[in-house]
């Protein structure tokens, strides 16, 4: 387990962000979220930027097998 995010993609639908994890529907965001997700998104890895709006990221209590 390497703990690196991926299978993360992003739309744009007017003036929402539809976010994508394996081609499931994770997130929708709208206005200023929509707004702040962008700015992240070019300054800092895109894929680790999805995964905290969505939830999924690695929190340290997982246990490895």
């Amino acid at each position: 387990m390497t703990g690196t995010p991926s299978g993360f993609e992003y739309t744009t639908r007017g003036s929402q962000i539809e976010i994508r994890h394996d081609g499931r529907l994770a997130a929708t965001l709208r206005g200023r979220a929509a707004e702040k997700f962008l700015d992240d998104v070019e300054r800092r890895d895109p894929q680790h930027v999805m995964a905290r709006v969505t939830g999924n990221y690695k929190r340290g209590n997982e246990r490895r097998t």
